[in-house]
C-alpha cells in the first residue's frame, strides 16, 4: 500500500478509511489517522459523519496525506498539527516541550477542584508548554501563577498559550527556583525523571521527538526531586501543598526524599487511571491547616 492508494480515494470516508489502512500497515495505530483529519480541519466526530460522502478537495487532501506521511514515519500526531488538548482547551506545543498527557491532566483536576477558596500564591516548575501553570490561573483567577522553566524555547512556547488563552502568568527563566523569589502555597512539578538506564524502554517517537532536557534526569531519574526538596524546604509555606509527578517505579525512593526533608508532613503517593503510582502528594504541617481547607480525605 502507497500514498497514491490514499490519493485515489475520493471521498472523505474513503480518503480517512485508506490513511488509517495505511498507517496500520507502516505499524501505527490507526487511530491516528481520523484524530488528525479532525485536527487538522477543526472537524468534530459529527462533522466527520456528515462530510463522509462528501468529496474531499484536492489541496485538503494533499494535506492531509503529508500529515499521515510524517506520521507514518514516527512523527507524533500532536507535533504535527501543533497543539495537544488539556482540559478542554487547545495549546501550542513544539518539539521545545513535553506533549502533556492525560495522567497529568488526571492529577489536575483531582487537586484543582479540592484547594481552599482563599487566595494562593503557585509555583509550576519546568512548565513546558505551560499546562499546569496556565491551567491552573485560568480555573482561579484568584490565585498568582509563576511558571519557571530552564528553557527559553519552552518559555516562549508557554507565553504564547498565556496570551492567547487569557491567563495572567509570571514566566521566569530558572533552574528550578534558582531565580524566583519569595514563598509559594503551591508547588507544582512534572520534571525530568526518566533515567538514562530506562531509554531502551520508551517509544521511539518520544526519544526522536520530544525534548531530552525535559525527558532525562540523572541519580537515576531523581536529581530534580532531590533539587526541589531541597531548595521547597524553606520556600513551601506552613500550611502549603507541594504535587509532584513522577515514574511509576520512584514512589519509594521519591517519598523517602520528601519525608527527609519535611518530616511532619503529610505525605501521599496517588495512582493515576492505571493503577500506577502517580504523584507525590505532600502536605506542609497540616495539623495547623485552618477549617474549611482541603482535607487529607479529600485526595485519596
Amino acid at each position: 500500500m502507497t500514498i497514491k492508494f490514499i490519493r485515489e480515494a475520493s471521498t472523505y470516508a474513503e480518503v480517512l478509511s485508506r490513511a488509517s489502512s495505511f498507517l496500520k500497515q507502516k505499524h501505527k495505530e490507526p487511530q491516528i489517522a481520523e484524530w488528525l483529519m479532525k485536527e487538522r480541519f477543526n472537524l468534530t466526530l459529527t462533522d466527520l459523519v456528515m462530510h463522509q460522502k462528501q468529496e474531499m478537495n484536492e489541496t485538503d487532501k494533499e494535506i492531509f496525506i503529508k500529515d499521515v506521511t510524517e506520521a507514518s514515519h514516527g512523527k507524533p500526531p500532536q507535533h504535527i498539527v501543533g497543539h495537544e488538548w488539556f482540559y478542554d482547551r487547545q495549546f501550542k506545543i513544539t518539539e521545545a516541550t513535553l506533549i502533556p498527557r492525560p495522567e497529568t491532566e488526571e492529577w489536575f483536576d483531582r487537586y484543582i477542584k479540592c484547594l481552599p477558596e482563599r487566595p494562593l500564591r503557585v509555583v509550576d516548575l519546568g512548565t513546558g508548554s505551560g499546562v499546569l501553570a496556565i491551567s491552573h490561573k485560568l480555573e482561579r483567577p484568584q490565585d498568582e501563577v509563576v511558571a519557571v522553566d530552564i528553557s527559553q524555547a519552552a518559555l516562549n512556547v508557554a507565553s504564547f498559550n498565556a496570551q492567547t488563552l487569557g491567563a495572567e502568568v509570571t514566566f521566569i527563566e530558572s533552574d528550578m527556583l534558582k531565580k524566583v523569589t519569595g514563598t509559594f502555597d503551591l508547588i507544582l512539578s512534572n520534571p525530568p525523571y526518566i533515567s538514562q538506564s530506562e531509554r531502551n524502554e520508551m517509544d521511539e517517537s518520544v526519544i526522536d521527538f520530544e525534548p531530552h532536557l525535559a525527558l532525562f534526569a540523572e541519580e537515576e531519574g531523581l536529581y530534580f526531586y532531590k533539587k526541589i526538596a531541597e531548595e521547597a524546604s524553606d520556600r513551601l509555606n506552613p500550611e502549603g501543598e507541594m504535587i509532584l509527578e513522577f515514574g511509576y517505579k520512584q514512589a519509594a525512593a521519591i517519598k523517602a526524599i520528601f519525608k527527609n526533608h519535611f518530616p511532619k508532613a503529610d505525605i501521599r503517593i496517588e495512582k493515576d487511571f492505571n493503577n500506577n503510582d502517580r504523584t507525590i502528594h505532600l502536605k506542609r504541617d497540616t495539623k495547623i491547616m485552618k477549617e474549611g481547607d482541603v482535607n487529607a480525605d479529600n485526595l485519596s
